[in-house]
């Protein structure tokens, strides 16, 4: 079953965040996974929490899947570019 996830973005190192975004899309299909949205263009609509710099609404096929892309340790150096350059959070929906 289809499973996506969330990926928010506090920018820390925009040099990082390109070297990672070059990176990215080939990173999530090594797993079957893709970008479905990203955005830096955003507005709250409610509450009052922060905004992040940019937010990420990724699939996968599965939950597995998922978790492969976030362990593979063929990725570590492209996981640690997204690392250096933002602090993350990425939630599974």
């Amino acid at each position: 079953m289809t499973t996506h996830a969330v990926a928010t973005l506090h920018l820390k190192d925009p040099e990082a965040m390109a070297a990672y975004r070059e990176k990215a899309g080939a990173a999530l299909a090594r797993h079957g996974g893709a970008i479905v949205q990203a955005s830096t263009d955003l507005t709250t609509i409610e509450g009052d929490a922060a905004l992040p710099d940019g937010i990420a609404v990724l699939s996968f096929p599965d939950r597995e899947a998922a978790y492969a892309w976030i362990n593979d340790p063929d990725l570590t150096e492209t996981h640690a570019l997204r690392t250096t350059g933002a602090k993350t959070q990425i939630t599974l929906l």
